[in-house]
């Protein structure tokens, strides 16, 4: 494979990448808006969830097949896949939460079990591998250094990631009541935080270039 071949193919898996994410945070974005709810009614929402959840997997497998070269570099390659494995970890518990919440309603007993707790590891895993990627980005102390037409997106992507954070905590199912403990404060941190990755995809493809491009930064 030539150089100029190798640049290219980067360059496009870094575009799908960012595609994948961008259309799974559209999803995100959409699901959690009551408005939303009432015009397609509660299983096509659950399906947009799933389905969002499934680019995002996609998205999370590119990515971690585009950092798999440098997965022993030292610093920013080991960083990136270590980013972008557990990230995978956190989309494919996110589908394992969007499939069962198809089929398994707030009042029933296990719902924490089948349907929270996967949204909790999958929440967990997103908060450690943003915080690995901010950590890895160029800072001075905890602020970024505005370098670059990516600077922003670490930080964007972590709050993004703190916002499902907050998302799956407040999602949980008191037994006693078979209430969420706050669905306003899901909704509004899950929309929040999907655009918080739809921007870090957008700003992705934006950014993306043939000269040498690296993989487009995702949630």
């Amino acid at each position: 494979m030539t150089a100029g071949s190798g640049g290219r193919r980067v360059l496009t898996l870094g575009r799908a990448t960012a595609a994948a994410f961008a259309i799974g945070s559209v999803g995100f974005v959409l699901g959690p808006f009551p408005g939303y709810l009432q015009l397609v009614g509660p299983q096509a929402d659950a399906i947009t969830f799933f389905v969002a959840s499934l680019f995002f997997t996609t998205g999370g497998t590119l990515q971690t097949l585009s950092a798999a070269p440098g997965r022993e570099e030292p610093g920013a390659g080991r960083a990136a896949w270590w980013t972008a494995s557990i990230q995978l970890v956190g989309t494919l518990s996110f589908n394992v939460t969007t499939f069962r919440a198809l089929l398994v309603t707030l009042d029933d007993p296990l719902y924490d079990r089948l349907v929270w707790r996967p949204d909790a590891v999958g929440s967990i895993c997103f908060l450690v591998s943003g915080a690995i990627a901010y950590r890895a980005s160029a800072r001075r102390g905890l602020l970024p250094v505005r370098t670059g037409s990516g600077w922003w997106q670490p930080g964007v992507n972590l709050l993004g990631c703190v916002l499902f954070g907050i998302a799956a905590v407040a999602g949980y199912v008191v037994p006693a009541t078979g209430s969420m403990l706050d669905l306003a404060a899901v909704n509004w941190t899950t929309a929040a935080g999907a655009f918080c990755f739809l921007a870090c995809a957008v700003g992705g493809l934006a950014a993306a270039h043939p000269a040498g491009s690296r993989p487009a930064p995702a949630p």
